[in-house]
């Protein structure tokens, strides 16, 4: 969930809830230009301490059959060559939107899995409503694939086969059925051999919120597992009582870190990027975990939001995190790193060290609505940095941008890559310089909530939806091959085959259909990085009058 462009239920839930949902679009101005109250530089951000016990989850490895209807059969993938500029570095300044230099590269890595995943029907069937945008969260490990949405998961085998019924998500939570929860996210950590899982949850007084935090550390994720919540209520905060939107997360051999924007439950005051930091060996082992909580964050002469906490490979000498930095809504040319040091002082009870610069990047922007047949519109939100991963010394992350390719006469939406290098000085984040960045982009049509990943032998892969005026959203992806400058042609994994249906496109809800929030790509550990799993959303059939949406789940060689 975005709240500056809140989820919509479906018809069954009641117009009170549709109308507090719809008046996140009201809000979107006010979180792109909420004022700032900036740190000079090398001052403290405020920090707080904590601890949190685990509370046992039922054992869903054998729930009941589920009810769900197929939404298409499994096709295999059909492809496109792009004959046009598909990456190269940013051009232009920061009040324009970026040119798209360059040449495409071919990668002959090929799909080994590309299944559908699970749906708005999926949804629809398991809860008796559906939420849009799915949201999705992946992950993988030797035997299974745990896809999660918004309002339900799935247990696969690794050739695409249900390993388990479908599963709402208040249940993989231990929520009450009258808690409401978003934006999924999971991870399996090789290093533990721990399944992470996290949402928001809102209590259905709008007086109280936190997110969970889910960890199993059985092969099985749906066996018996435990859930730790952190309260984001925040009562002392501005227009508080707030929740925590948007949780994302990273990791590192000390620590699982969680970055969430505070927003009023009611709307619509923003107090900011908050961050915690969590044991990760207690997590793991399922004691009273000790936490820091760091808010108060501005970075730019800005609020900070949505930063990005790094998902590392191995071990590293600090957790890193990146933002993108465009408080208006329009162009920029910057980027926000930040670094935890002294890790191992949470686990102590003591407090980590926070830090951040900004750097300079190729421009990005503020993206358009993406067209699609029938004259509607995807609401492609912003221009947030995406999922960031740390592997080989190098941060990777991507974000939706608005772009002029030559030879178009609109502007259109696209993703901007960077691969960015930082180094510390002393205990604090020292400099970062952008190795190399560019766009992925295709004369015509709009790219949106793009997800990247990086193989440890340096192939890039990045999965996003596809959209045009002539063309039904699509699942693709595209290939950088290691030593390559730039990623390569944009192939379809699976075409989209109808017109988006759900509330928000019709003119009385907005007509801007909702999509994304985000796409999810991460590296398979059973094989050491030689292949990479990626996930998107795209029209997969007819459905239901409310809800088509579908995801695609792919394996790809690297």
């Amino acid at each position: 969930m975005r709240f500056s462009s809140r989820s919509r239920m479906s018809i069954v839930l009641s117009l009170v809830t549709i109308l507090a949902i719809a008046s996140g679009f009201v809000v979107a101005g006010i979180f792109r230009g909420a004022p700032a109250s900036a740190h000079a530089a090398g001052n403290p951000y405020s920090a707080s301490q904590g601890s949190i016990n685990a509370i046992t989850r039922a054992d869903l490895s054998k729930p009941p059959a589920s009810k769900g209807v197929p939404t298409s059969s499994n096709s295999d993938p059909s492809q496109i060559r792009v004959n046009r500029p598909t990456h190269g570095a940013g051009s232009g300044n920061a009040n324009s939107a970026p040119k798209a230099p360059g040449s495409p590269l071919e990668s002959g890595h090929s799909l080994l899995q590309n299944f559908n995943g699970l749906s708005g029907v999926d949804s629809f069937n398991v809860n008796g409503s559906t939420v849009e945008p799915p949201d999705q969260g992946l992950c993988v490990n030797g035997d299974f694939v745990l896809e999660e949405v918004n309002s339900v998961f799935a247990l696969y085998h690794r050739n695409g086969t249900l390993a388990s019924g479908l599963i709402t998500m208040n249940s993989f939570f231990g929520e009450a059925p009258s808690e409401f929860t978003s934006d999924p996210r999971c991870y399996f950590d090789p290093a533990t051999q721990a399944w992470f899982s996290t949402i928001l949850t809102i209590d259905p007084n709008n007086k109280h919120s936190h997110f969970d935090i889910e960890v199993s550390t059985n092969d099985n994720p749906l066996k018996q597992a435990v859930v730790y919540q952190i309260d984001t209520t925040d009562i002392h905060d501005p227009g508080c009582p707030c929740f925590g939107d948007q949780p994302l997360f990273g990791l590192d051999q000390f620590n699982f870190y969680v970055s969430t924007n505070e927003f009023s439950i009611l709307g619509p005051q923003f107090n900011g990027a908050q961050i915690y930091a969590l044991d990760k060996s207690a997590l793991v082992h399922m004691t009273k975990v000790k936490f820091v909580h760091f808010g108060n964050l501005n970075i730019g002469g800005a609020i900070a939001a949505s930063v990005q906490p790094a998902i590392n490979h191995g071990n590293v000498d600090a957790e890193y995190f990146l933002n993108s930095l465009d408080p208006n809504g329009t162009f920029d040319n910057r980027i926000g790193v930040w670094a935890i040091t002294g890790r191992d002082k949470v686990a102590k009870g003591g407090v980590p060290n926070l830090s951040s610069i900004v750097i300079t990047s190729e421009t990005y922007g503020f993206p358009p609505s993406a067209e699609s047949p029938h004259n509607e519109l995807l609401n492609t939100d912003d221009d947030r940095m995406q999922q960031v991963q740390f592997i080989n010394g190098q941060l990777w992350s991507s974000l939706t941008t608005a772009i002029t390719i030559p030879g178009d006469q609109q502007v259109r939406s696209a993703a901007a890559w960077f691969e960015i290098q930082p180094h510390l000085k002393g205990n604090v984040i020292g400099g970062a310089q952008v190795t190399n960045q560019g766009y992925v982009d295709l004369l015509g049509t709009y790219l949106l909530y793009p997800a990247i990943q990086t193989s440890p032998d340096g192939t890039a892969v990045m999965t996003m939806s596809l959209s045009a005026a002539s063309v039904y959203p699509s699942a693709v992806y595209t290939v950088k091959a290691a030593g390559n400058a730039g990623f390569g042609a944009v192939h379809v994994a699976a075409a989209g085959v109808d017109r988006v249906r759900e509330f928000a496109c019709l003119p009385k809800f907005g007509g801007l259909c909702r999509w994304g929030d985000y796409s999810a790509a991460v590296i398979d550990p059973s094989n050491n990085g030689k292949t990479i799993w990626m996930a998107t959303e795209y029209i997969p059939g007819p459905g239901y009058t409310h809800t088509n949406w579908g995801t695609r789940v792919m394996e790809i060689q690297v």
